[in-house]
């Protein structure tokens, strides 16, 4: 990188899921491609996520017999979205979403694995899925990727890993939370642990990836087989625009400014807005400083994306339901001082746990949606009171399942009550004052709950009603997989505050990926996908993985249509989707 300047096809700013798939995409139909990533590691958020993908109508699925109507999909997200469905761009994800899992499937190294027992979030809305929506990336051996690609790839989120170990949910979770319970599954967590300690021993750092790891880690093995340059700690400072088109982009390296010119156009996928403090308190809820807020992205998510754009006539959609992409989290005090921000999607539907604001009231269907968890706490909580809530859970329930941060069953967990992490008390009341919950109010909660838990019951907020309430629960607990009573202490509790997956505002687009500007017009050459990209569905959350899922389809949707213009051609993506 000594030039001063380079000439490429595509630029794509961001390595996380939807920018990889831009560049993958972009790169295997034939273009000279280069990555730019402010970070010092490949992943963005996409690394630390669950690493779910919501794409419906898949080949995966149809191979498991699971053949839905494309009519069925749209009605939910009808009923989901209401006034904010827009037509064009759900027709386009759903066209795209199943030939971009065929194409990364059978044409690079990321290879993916069925979420046919995944149900999407609101069971009861019209055209609901049970399952055979989702995928997720398969399990990748971190050893087949280039060394200098590895020290580059971002580690696994620290709050959800078990000694830097990415642990899936599904079959992997259950081993872990059954291991003194299974011999089964102690054996695999051994292997597990035997294996990870190896890798770290040798690597220095896991090298078993699942979840959004791997899929960050498959995606940078596939850029790398086709020649995408990845370039870290390289943010881009400003777009080149000439002549009513974006040309190219300015990006500050290690080795000092480099100017990429690109002849097909730049997309931005950077990440979103979530650690940009004025955006936030302009359009976040609840948020008079801009900082009560805990988000889950890497810090390098600041808005840089949506600046640029705006820079060259984009506009940021502010009409969306939610701006965020709301998450459940628990700030974790480390021994240096730094926090870190667990994010609650286990735990709160497991038997045996409630939530409760500063009155002590119940306020939600603790095993619904993550999203869904935050949204009614922003509505339940008056403007000025702070926003938070209390998961409460007793001992057996903590040794059991374990909660936040707190591991369950043989993991030591009292230091995090000397951290001040996990509150504790003998009796709900003494519980009550250490959290500054009202104890009459909690007390008369705990009594009208386990009158009805000691039934399998929650006739006030239905919990366990929905496939994927019981998918969150324990299977093994009856009658209901969600509800039990807690009626021995001691009981420990945790505070919970808003935090989020990433963020929902973006800049206008149309189903091309394309970014708009003032006049509703295509700014040629300027692609936006992933959390740059204004939210397809509304700001509402309908299903896991409707996050990863779009990013990934409109990345592929980006790189595909700036591979298939042609000097003085309009721009038109392919139908038959380029041989994939």
């Amino acid at each position: 990188m000594a030039d001063r300047q380079h000439d490429v096809d595509l630029v794509v700013v961001g390595s996380g899921a939807a920018g990889l798939s831009a560049a993958v995409t972009a790169a295997w139909h034939g273009l000279k491609v280069v990555v730019v990533e402010k970070a010092e590691g490949l992943g963005g958020a996409t690394a630390w996520s669950g690493g779910w993908l919501w794409t419906p109508l898949t080949p995966l699925a149809k191979a498991a017999g699971i053949n839905e109507d494309p009519e069925t999909v749209r009605t939910y997200l009808r009923h989901e979205l209401g006034d904010r469905y827009d037509p064009a761009k759900i027709d386009a994800f759903l066209d795209a979403a199943p030939k971009m899992v065929e194409f990364f499937h059978q044409k690079t190294a990321l290879q993916f694995a069925s979420g046919n027992a995944i149900a999407d979030i609101h069971g009861d809305t019209p055209g609901a899925g049970t399952g055979g929506r989702s995928v997720i990336a398969a399990p990748f051996d971190g050893r087949k990727l280039d060394r200098k690609t590895l020290k580059k790839l971002r580690k696994t989120m620290p709050e959800t890993a078990f000694l830097g170990m990415p642990i899936q949910a599904g079959p992997d979770l259950t081993a872990f939370l059954t291991a003194t319970r299974s011999i089964k599954s102690f054996i695999h967590v051994t292997r597990r642990l035997s294996r990870h300690l190896h890798d770290l021993a040798r690597y220095g750092r896991a090298m078993q990836l699942v979840n959004g790891v791997a899929l960050t880690g498959r995606l940078a093995k596939s850029a790398d087989e086709l020649g995408v340059e990845t370039w870290v700690s390289s943010p881009a400072q400003r777009l080149i625009k000439e002549d009513a088109r974006v040309t190219g982009v300015v990006v500050q390296t290690p080795d000092g400014q480099v100017t990429l010119t690109a002849r097909r156009g730049v997309v931005l996928a950077a990440g979103g807005f979530p650690w940009d403090i004025a955006r936030r308190k302009e359009l976040f809820p609840h948020t008079p400083t801009g900082e009560e807020h805990w988000p889950l992205p890497p810090p390098s998510a600041n808005g840089d994306g949506l600046r640029l754009g705006e820079s060259v006539g984009g506009e940021v959609d502010t009409s969306l339901y939610s701006p965020v992409a709301w998450a459940p989290v628990s700030v974790v005090p480390y021994q240096d001082g730094h926090v870190g921000h667990f994010p609650h999607i286990i735990d709160r539907g497991k038997p045996g746990i409630i939530g409760v604001l500063r009155n002590g009231k119940r306020f939600v269907n603790e095993a619904a949606g993550y999203y869904d968890y935050v949204d009614a706490m922003v509505k339940a909580v008056p403007a000025d009171e702070e926003l938070c809530s209390w998961l409460i859970c007793t001992h057996r329930f903590q040794r059991r399942y374990g909660v936040g941060i707190t591991r369950p069953a043989p993991v030591p967990f009292k230091h995090w009550i000397r951290k001040g992490y996990l509150k504790a008390g003998r009796t709900l009341e003494e519980l009550a004052r250490n959290c500054g919950i009202d104890p009459d109010g909690l007390a008369a909660t705990m009594a009208d709950y386990n009158r009805n838990a000691a039934r399998g019951e929650d006739p006030e907020f239905g919990r366990g009603s929905t496939l994927y309430n019981c998918k969150n629960g324990d299977p093994a607990h009856g009658p209901n997989p969600c509800v039990a009573p807690l009626d021995q202490g001691p009981f420990y509790a945790v505070k919970v505050m808003p935090g989020c997956f990433g963020t929902f505002a973006g800049l206008k687009t149309n189903e091309h990926a394309q970014v708009l500007d003032a006049r509703g017009l295509p700014i040629d050459g300027l692609y936006a996908a992933g959390s740059d990209m204004a939210n397809i569905m509304g700001g509402y959350y309908p299903a896991g993985g409707i996050n990863l899922g779009p990013a990934m389809t409109f990345g592929h949707i980006a790189g595909l249509h700036a591979a298939v213009q042609r000097e003085n051609d309009s721009p038109k993506i392919r139908n038959e989707h380029a041989d994939a």
